[in-house]
């Protein structure tokens, strides 16, 4: 049956904002106002006198110097697909289908510089906006042959948002505009009573939700209630009598708010571009936009356009559909309809629509017509299209184009096929695959899909591929909760709206029981790689009581499910996962990557199995080896670890060493083979002491700190007393250690080229990289840099054989950036360590900014979390500085990062712009950063 409407989320096509100064109050705002506050119901002849007074109180003081309204229509337009910054995307496309011949309804865009005008001026429209959208209007009137607010002849309006970056469903729209008592009743003597009071009333509802405040579920309280009375189970078998009688329940919902209901059309249209203007700060798309990174946009566009009804009857319809599957890449038409059915009804997920191949039977001329624009426009846009389309008595009317959201399977299958197909070159190929795409293709999948077959409990729509295994949860509070607690969970709903946003990035998959497969929560869910389960009608959810109930089974709230977003499966239980593998499309596609991009990609890896992973990633090296994680192996590491902290005395020191060098020497020798012909960048040890202690309660530590080491409890505690710090971060780590205790040094150099002169003999290239960390002065890195050379001597002695080695320092104090020029006297290299750049430029510890870092980033004081999108202005600054002067000193200096900004695609363009050799990152993001290197290499 239907569901419970939620508020309509059409597929926005939203492109780039903008804000202008706004000064001048609308002039015929006054001349409305009073007339309906003179008489609550609109006639023809007052409307024509509104239209009238509108378009005669232009102030002339006050021109408009710029154009904000820009027509299309007939086969004319005055914007084209070029202009999305201005027109946004919606706006944009819209212009460019009629320039080619296809079928649009008419309208006109309102700019997104007149979305930053209106917040500027404090929610007032700019001087002269009123009067280009009232000429807008006519234009459109003429078009259609229609007057808006004509009750013997209605012109009825969509007023739909569209950014320049698209954000479904995150800004509001309003349809079936311009209709009101005396319109209403003129629509139904000329096509039907039960379709004109179908169309009133979700104007009512959709109206009162977007423009007059009145929440939605006010709404669906009375279709449902009426429902019952009547004892139908659907919203479409209710006759005209009962959509009268709703609609009467729709206007007392308006007064039992204290609203009233405009009934001129005028001020319909303009309070509804005014919402939609408004819905650019609402807080779903404030969050969108921080989610997808999102900045620079100055606003949203407003798009008015005349309505074509897929609501009247049989031969009407309305759908969305993708030009090549979305999920998979296949060249295959992808998409939904319904019969008898508006726009909202199909992306809302209010009604589970039917796969558009079966439109070939239903409403086979329109389908026709369908297919051969599908693929024009393809072929104009040279990508994969994501199309709104609606059928009116048997004809095709087009009302969206833009490139579609897509997997990342289906991103690289589509970025190949076009190719192949000599659609695009490589070039563009690489432009057109998003580096989260590839992210998603690097996602677990599920081992062995009959080990679960007992487990599954019901099947829905598989609306985005992948795995997903986490507790159930049912609302987006719940979900962001866990995430921030680092626990994975499934978000379970009836159906999502833009409202759940965040809990949908927060959760680790997405099941509904209502919507299909271009659904809201399916085309976010594409976007973000999201496995997504949509339209499980056996799904029982109750939301009150935190439980669902599907295929018998009951699960309440912090059960663990799983979902299979390739089949639709519902798995109860933890199904096991298996890691991800580089084939197929995407191994022939990071080809083309490579081809294109300056900047190497390194490896963060600190075992030999990491560093397989790594190389079977496409990394060229490794840019950090960290030490430290290598003494956390067996008992025996961390036991000798703990001798050598306690140690009193340097014999008693260097003889844990010594217990501690074979381990090293294995696991360096181990790296150094799975790194043949690499470079290979090793850390020394770099952490506070107290790090390799045991947790706990005092006693227990000084019981186990005594059992490990032979120590005496008192001098355990003693010895603990001393490697206490208040500020560990600015305290006794990197090489301050190695300078105190020259010995930790010493063991470990000597670990890192016994190794190499190993591995050398086997026949392997071996070219390690040894590096100094925590550096702020010239004296510090000489003191190490002299350490090292004279144990290498010693080896080199020792094992009759040499290996060429480099010295290089980390760079993550500001002042060592600012004195680069001096330490690149010493340092053959430099590694920025970002994440300590980050905390020490900023002042923020990264162990205690989750404090402050949330409410920074929704007021605005930053516009990303800084330790994961490198802060350009600030760190970037000294970034730039170091390089600019190490170089200075020795041309050939070996610059790279082996922060976590190393993944990160803008900082990555970033650190192609300043010209450093290389990124280094996890290994599971190497090939995230080979396409965000190619990417920067084109674009700049």
């Amino acid at each position: 049956g239907d569901a419970p409407r939620s508020r309509s989320f059409p597929l926005e096509s939203t492109l780039p904002m903008v804000t202008a100064n706004a000064s001048a109050a609308m002039a015929a705002r006054p001349a409305v106002d009073a007339l309906r506050r003179k008489a609550p119901r609109a006639s023809n002849a007052r409307v024509g006198a509104v239209r009238a007074v509108a378009r005669a109180v232009a102030a002339p003081e006050a021109p408009a110097v710029t154009k904000r309204v820009f027509t299309f229509g007939d086969g004319q337009a005055d914007g084209d697909a070029s202009m999305k910054t201005l027109l946004g995307g919606k706006g944009a496309n819209l212009a460019e289908m009629n320039r080619i011949g296809l079928s649009v309804p008419a309208g006109f865009t309102v700019t997104t510089e007149t979305c930053a005008a209106f917040h500027e001026n404090g929610g007032e429209l700019p001087a002269g906006c009123w009067d280009e959208m009232l000429e807008g209007l006519a234009f459109v009137e003429k078009c259609m042959g229609k007057k808006l607010g004509d009750a013997s002849n209605p012109l009825l309006l969509s007023v739909r948002s569209g950014a320049a970056v698209s954000m479904p469903g995150m800004m509001d729209t309003v349809l079936n505009l311009g209709l009101n008592d005396d319109v209403a009743e003129g629509l139904a003597a000329k096509a039907g009573e039960k379709f004109a009071f179908d169309s009133y009333r979700r104007f009512l509802d959709m109206y009162g939700d977007v423009v007059m405040g009145i929440e939605h579920h006010l709404f669906e309280h009375q279709i449902d209630s009426l429902k019952k009375e009547v004892g139908v189970a659907q919203d479409n078998e209710l006759n005209a009598e009962h959509l009268r009688e709703l609609v009467k329940r729709y206007k007392k919902v308006y007064e039992a708010e204290g609203k009233m209901f405009p009934q001129e059309p005028l001020e319909q249209m303009r309070l509804a571009a005014n919402a939609v203007f408004d819905s650019w700060n609402s807080d779903r798309a404030k969050k969108y936009m921080a989610i997808n990174q999102i900045t620079g946009l100055k606003g949203t566009a407003v798009n008015i356009q005349a309505m074509v009804f897929g609501n009247m009857g049989e031969t009407s319809g309305t759908g969305v559909c993708f030009t090549r599957n979305p999920s998979t890449g296949e060249n295959l038409l992808y998409g939904e309809y319904l019969v008898n059915a508006q726009g909202e009804d199909v992306v809302a997920g209010i009604r589970t629509p039917e796969d558009i191949l079966t439109m070939k039977t239903a409403l086979p001329e329109a389908y026709e017509d369908l297919v051969r624009n599908t693929q024009l426009l393809e072929k104009h846009y040279k990508d994969m299209q994501d199309i709104e389309f609606t059928v009116q008595e048997g004809k095709l009317y087009m009302l969206q184009t833009r490139s579609g959201k897509r997997t990342g399977a289906g991103a690289v299958k589509i970025a190949v096929d076009l190719v192949e197909d000599g659609m695009i070159d490589r070039r563009r190929a690489v432009q057109i695959v998003e580096p989260t795409h590839v992210d998603q293709l690097l996602h677990p999948q599920f081992k062995d899909e009959s080990a679960y077959a007992a487990d599954v409990i019901g099947v829905g729509l598989p609306a985005s591929p992948g795995a997903a295994v986490g507790q159930v949860v049912f609302d987006t509070e719940t979900a962001e909760e866990l995430c921030a607690q680092g626990k994975k969970c499934i978000l379970v709903r009836v159906e999502t709206s833009p409202d759940d946003v965040g809990g949908m990035n927060a959760a680790e998959g997405i099941l509904t029981a209502r919507g299909g497969m271009t659904s809201h929560a399916a085309v976010v869910a594409r976007g973000w790689g999201k496995t997504c389960v949509s339209g499980c009608s056996e799904l029982v959810v109750d939301e009150e009581n935190r439980w669902l109930s599907l295929g018998g089974v009951k699960l309440h709230e912090g059960d663990w499910v799983s979902l299979n977003g390739t089949t639709g499966e519902v798995i109860r239980g933890q199904a096991e996962l298996a890691p991800p593998a580089i084939s197929g499309d995407l191994d022939e596609f990071m080809t083309w990557v490579d081809e294109l991009r300056r900047l190497k990609v390194l490896a963060n890896a600190d075992t030999p199995e990491d560093a397989k992973t790594a190389r079977d990633n496409g990394a060229e090296g490794i840019g950090l080896v960290r030490t430290e994680h290598m003494f956390f192996g067996t008992g025996e590491r961390i036991m000798a670890v703990r001798r050598m902290i306690m140690a009193a005395d340097t014999a008693t020191r260097e003889a844990a060493l010594t217990d501690l060098l074979p381990y090293q020497r294995e696991d360096f020798e181990g790296i150094f083979r799975a790194m043949d012909g690499c470079p290979v960048t090793i850390r020394l040890l770099d952490p506070p002491l107290h790090e390799f202690l045991p947790d706990g309660d005092l006693d227990e530590i000084v019981a186990m700190l005594s059992a490990d080491t032979g120590a005496d409890e008192h001098e355990v505690v003693e010895r603990i007393e001393k490697l206490a710090e208040i500020n560990p971060m600015l305290g006794f780590r990197g090489c301050r250690l190695a300078i105190t205790y020259p010995e930790i040094g010493r063991m470990q150099v000597r670990a890192i080229l016994e190794a190499a002169v190993a591995v050398q003999a086997e026949g392997k290239v071996v070219i390690p990289d040894i590096m100094v960390p925590l550096v702020g002065t010239l004296e510090e890195l000489r003191d190490q840099t002299a350490m090292i050379r004279e144990t290498a001597k010693a080896v080199f002695e020792e094992k009759g054989a040499e290996v060429a080695y480099r010295i290089g320092t980390m760079i993550e104090i500001p002042r060592a950036a600012l004195m680069s020029d001096q330490i690149a006297t010493e340092a053959e290299f430099f590694s920025f360590g970002t994440n300590d750049l980050t905390q020490m430029t900023f002042g923020y510890s990264r162990d205690d900014v989750s404090k402050f870092l949330p409410t920074y980033l929704e007021r605005g004081i930053l516009k990303h979390d800084p330790f994961q999108v490198l802060d350009q202005a600030g760190v970037g600054q000294l970034i730039e500085t170091s390089v600019q002067r190490g170089r200075a000193t020795r041309p050939e200096l070996k610059v790279g990062i082996c922060g976590e900004h190393g993944g990160d695609p803008s900082s990555v363009d970033f650190f192609h712009r300043k010209d450093l050799d290389y990124v280094s990152c996890s290994p599971f993001r190497v090939p995230i950063a080979r396409l965000a290197a190619a990417q920067a290499a084109l674009s700049n």
